[in-house]
């Protein structure tokens, strides 16, 4: 069986650390940052060089319980 291939911006995106605060559902990482990375929005940004907030979902929705949250 073949390993999945994690999205090569997994350590440095602030979804990660949402999720490892609790802020959001560790699904996000699991669907997104661990599976399907190609289907990412932030990833398809960030290849592109394309400003992001970092409180874009990846699937592109924006959360504004985030905006202000600091690390």
């Amino acid at each position: 069986m073949s390993k999945k291939k994690n999205c090569p911006w997994l350590p440095v995106c602030p979804i990660k650390r949402f999720t490892e605060k609790g802020l959001i559902d560790k699904s996000w990482v699991e669907q997104y940052c661990k599976s399907e990375y190609w289907r990412c929005v932030r990833k398809r940004m960030e290849d592109k060089n394309q400003y992001h907030p970092d409180n874009m979902l990846p699937d592109g929705t924006i959360n504004t319980q985030f905006k202000h949250y600091c690390f």
